[in-house]
C-alpha cells in the first residue's frame, strides 16, 4: 500500500528535458518558478530580460538597479535579483509557451529556456464491479473503470491467491494529454488517471467468495423489493375491485 501512496504523490509541477529542452509542467492556477541554473554576472553595459515566446517582455533587470516587471506582467510576475529567476503567480493556460531568459549587451546571449505547459488536473475514476461469474474459488470479475471522458473494461480471472487479465475492451478514446488504464497490483484492482501534474485513482479489493456473497445479496435484495412492490400492486386491485363490485351491487338493489 505504501508503494501506491508513493507512486500517487505527484507535485503540481514536473520537469524534464527532452530533445535539448526543458519542459515544465504546472498545474493550472498554481505559481511557476524558472531558474537560470548558470552563473549570470551583470554589468553597466548588460540587462538580464525574461521573454515569453521571444517577443513579449516580462522582466528585466539592469546593473546595480531594481527588478521591473513590465506593464503586462505587473502584479503576477517577479524577477529575483539574487539570482534572477523568475516567478508568474496564478499561471493560466494562456500562459503556456516558450520563456527564454537573455542577457542583452552588444549581443543577446540566451542563458535559459523553458517550453511552459499549463495543465487541468485529471478528472476523477470511478471502478465498478459489472459482474461476477464462477464460483468462491475462482471467478471471472468484469469491472469497468470510467472518468468524464473516457472508460474501459476489463475482464479478470481471479482466484484466492491471484488474478490475470482476461480481455479489455475501451469505450471511448481516452485523452492523450493523460495515462488512463486498469491494472493488478498485489490483491488490488487498480484503475489509475494521471497525468504531469495530478493524479487519481480507484481501487477493488479482488476476492471471489466476498464479492460473490455481495452479488447475491444485492440480487435478493432486489427480487425481494419487487416482489414486495408486486405484491402491493395485487392487493390495491383487489381493494379497487372488491370496492366496485359492491357499489354495483348496492345501485342494484336500489
Amino acid at each position: 500500500m505504501e508503494r501506491i501512496v508513493f507512486f500517487g504523490t505527484f507535485l503540481w509541477l514536473c520537469s524534464c528535458e527532452v530533445n535539448g529542452f526543458q519542459y515544465v509542467f504546472v498545474r493550472h492556477g498554481k505559481d511557476l518558478h524558472l531558474d537560470i541554473g548558470r552563473s549570470v554576472v551583470l554589468d553597466k553595459k548588460t540587462d538580464l530580460i525574461w521573454k515569453f515566446n521571444k517577443t513579449n517582455n516580462v522582466a528585466k533587470c539592469a546593473f546595480n538597479n531594481d527588478p521591473v516587471v513590465f506593464d503586462k506582467y505587473e502584479g503576477r510576475a517577479e524577477l529575483f535579483r539574487q539570482n534572477y529567476s523568475l516567478l508568474l503567480k496564478n499561471v493560466q493556460h494562456s500562459d503556456s509557451g516558450d520563456y527564454t531568459a537573455f542577457m542583452v549587451s552588444n549581443e543577446d546571449q540566451k542563458v535559459a529556456e523553458y517550453k511552459v505547459i499549463v495543465q487541468d488536473p485529471v478528472s476523477p475514476v470511478n471502478l465498478t464491479v459489472d459482474s461476477v461469474s464462477g464460483s468462491s474459488e475462482s471467478c471471472v470479475l468484469a469491472v469497468t473503470c470510467s472518468t468524464v471522458d473516457s472508460s474501459i473494461h476489463h475482464s479478470f480471472r481471479c482466484d484466492d491467491k491471484n488474478c490475470s487479465q482476461v480481455k479489455e475492451r475501451t469505450f471511448k478514446p481516452t485523452n492523450y494529454s493523460s495515462s488512463f488504464i486498469v491494472y493488478l497490483q498485489q490483491d488490488f484492482i487498480l484503475c489509475n488517471h494521471s497525468n504531469q501534474v495530478s493524479w487519481e485513482y480507484n481501487k477493488i479489493k479482488f476476492d471471489c467468495k466476498a464479492i460473490t456473497v455481495h452479488s447475491r445479496a444485492t440480487l435478493i435484495q432486489i427480487s425481494t423489493s419487487v416482489g414486495l412492490f408486486l405484491l402491493s400492486v395485487f392487493i390495491a386491485l383487489c381493494i379497487v375491485t372488491k370496492c366496485k363490485s359492491q357499489s354495483v351491487f348496492k345501485q342494484q338493489q336500489q
